[in-house]
Order: structure tokens, then sequence, then C-alpha cells
């Protein structure tokens, strides 16, 4: 049976151009051996014009020493994280032009496009990688101009000609209402020019993406995803309003932080505590999760999967495309075994009872927007 093409130039490294659409590479040898059933990895989602995996990966750690520790030691085995993701079917990769803390800011676009140049997989096609980054709503970021050099500077450090996707990282609507509308022109600029694929935003609220929608709309500019924190610490009423908004007008949620930061993996509790920062907040809310953990935990142990596995399969299976954080191959390797299955809807309903019955929740992105 045939497979679906995949869509091309998604992403397209420097020098190098694509014919037409490809047929996707079958899976390595020994993949089905180590994650169960590949038929998922060709079952593609669309993000406006673009087709991507089901779920993708987030690059928040690469580069962040504060909060995740990155050390350039690591990055042997973040190559690895990404081959085998590519290998195993997932293309779509979130970046973003602050990711890295200090003088690495930026490094994990250059990490990816230096990947993406040294990737000798089965899969060669640069047609084969999404790569969507974010761009910060810096207050030195007052012109489109300026919001279309932060776009030329990531594909810069990416050596990519195109990103798949753009997108405005918060909105300044709370804040600095004149910008927001130069940074919403600066997105129409960068699709004008050819240099995104598609555009998206992140951290918006139901009401402000709505307006931006309609803005772009007047303009020409198809809106293709929005990105919020979305899991089952995050599931209040805003996240599913925004859920309903992006359905009716055809925007593809994109979930970060499935995992709660980890809350949700079931390898944290009140007497082990990550370091760094997040300790703070697991201290606050880890409490008060026992009823949902053991919920998730007698779930996964019925379908023979990990806790981790059953909360982004929730994502999934929520109609939204989560991007869990990878920075060891384990954390690859676990997060394929969300795919290929889903939770019935008598499951569904138990996680998301115990969720709400949780005394609290995840605090929100402080850029989050009504």
């Amino acid at each position: 049976m045939a497979l679906p093409p995949v869509t091309p130039f998604a992403a397209q490294p420097r020098g190098l151009s694509g014919g037409g659409p490809r047929r996707p590479s079958p899976a390595p040898p020994g993949a089905a051996r180590r994650l169960g059933p590949l038929f998922w990895p060709w079952e593609k989602v669309k993000v406006g014009p673009l087709s991507v995996s089901p779920m993708g990966f987030g690059t928040w750690a690469w580069g962040n020493q504060l909060l995740w520790g990155y050390q350039e030691s690591m990055d042997s085995e973040l190559q690895e994280c990404f081959n085998l993701a590519l290998k195993n079917g997932i293309n779509l990769f979130d970046t973003a032009d602050s990711y890295g803390t200090g003088k690495l800011n930026g490094q994990s676009e250059r990490l990816l496009g230096r990947f993406i140049r040294e990737f000798e997989g089965p899969i060669k096609s640069p047609d084969d990688v999404v790569i969507a980054t974010k761009f910060a709503a810096y207050p030195w970021r007052l012109t489109s101009g300026q919001f279309v050099s932060a776009c030329k500077s990531s594909l810069e450090r990416l050596e990519l000609d195109r990103l798949g996707i753009g997108q405005l990282h918060w909105s300044t609507a709370n804040y600095a209402p004149l910008q927001e509308r130069a940074l919403w022109d600066g997105l129409v600029e960068m699709y004008e020019k050819g240099l995104v694929r598609a555009v998206g935003v992140s951290n918006y609220g139901p009401k402000q993406l709505v307006k931006i929608h309609s803005y772009l709309a007047s303009k020409g500019v198809p809106l293709s995803s929005a990105q919020v924190q979305f899991s089952l610490l995050s599931m209040g009423d805003e996240q599913m309003e925004l859920k309903t908004v992006c359905d009716s007008l055809g925007i593809r949620l994109i979930a970060y932080s499935p995992l709660g930061l980890g809350m949700l993996t079931g390898k944290y509790d009140a007497s082990n505590l990550p370091k760094g920062p997040r300790s703070v907040l697991f201290r606050q809310i880890l409490p008060g999760l026992e009823s949902l953990l053991t919920c998730l935990k007698q779930i996964a142990e019925k379908k023979g999967k990990t806790m981790s596995q059953v909360a982004i399969n929730w994502c999934i299976c929520k109609g939204t495309i989560p991007i869990p954080g990878v920075k060891t191959v384990r954390h690859v390797e676990e997060n394929l075994g969300a795919l290929g299955w889903r939770l019935s809807p008598a499951e569904i309903s138990e996680l998301e009872s115990a969720a709400m019955a949780a005394p609290k929740k995840m605090i929100q992105n402080v850029f989050q927007t009504a």
C-alpha cells in the first residue's frame, strides 16, 4: 500500500534543493522491536500547509543552564536524540530565539541547525524536517522590520533558507499594546517574503487569538498554530475555550509542557525534588497530586505504558500536538511510546476527574493573555 507523501520544503538547509513530494523511508531495522507498532509515523496531521508528526519534541533545555542544567558536553547525546526521533517518524522540532542562557542564547537553534546538516539516517531529505521557532517580543523589537530581522537571525543560526513555522513567542497586549500591531505586521512580512511556510503564536488566550486571527486574515495570511501550556495540570476553562476557538478557526493547538515540567512523570515526590528552580514549584504543587498520579499510574500499568506516555497520549486524544522536551535518548525512547495507541473515553474521563480534583494546578506563563 502506498504511503502518504511528506510535505516538501518544511525546512530546507542552504544549498539543498528539493524535488517533488517524497514518500517516507521505511522504519529503521529493529525499530518495531524497540518501540512497538510503527504505523503512526506516517499518519501526519496538518498544521496549515505542513504535514507533521502527531507529537513533536521541544528543545527548551538545549542551552538552558539555569533551569535544565545544560552543559556543552551534552551535545553528542542531544544529537543522538535528534537522530533517533527523526528515524522514528518525528519531524516537528520546536525551538525559540531566546532558548539558551547568557552567552548561550540561541544555542537551541544552532544545535538544531547542526544536527539537520549532519544527519545521515535513512531520511536524508530536508523536506522531512519541520522547524518551528518562536521570536521573542523583546521591548526593543518595536517595528515589523525588526521582527523580520529576528526571523533572519534565527535562519542564520539554523542555517536554513526557510522555516516551517514562525511564531510570536508571546503577546504584548497586557503591557505594550502599541508594540503588538508591529509584531503582527512582522509575521505578515516574514510570511510574504517566503521566510516561513506558516505562522503561529504562543501564550495567546482565546480573546487575543481571535483578534490576531482576524487581523492576519485581513492581510491574506492564515494563522496556522497556537502554542499554549496544556496538560492534565493545565486544563482549565481558558485552555478548553482556547481549544474550542482553535477548532472553530482551523488553528492547530500545540501543547507545551505536556508533562507539567516533569510533575506527571511519577519520578518525583515531596522527598525527591528536581534540582534548581523547579524544586520550588514542585514543593508547592506535588503534595496535592496524589490522586491524579495514582490514577496515571493505574492506567499506565493496565496498558503496559509509563505515566509519561499516558499523560502525553491524553494530550493527543484531546486533539493537540504535544511537544515534550527531550535531552536524553531515554527521554526520546519513552516519549515515542506515547504514540501508536489511544486512551479509551472512560480512561480520559477518569484522568480528567482526578485532575480537576487536584487542589493546585500548574502556574500559568506570566505572558499568557486572555
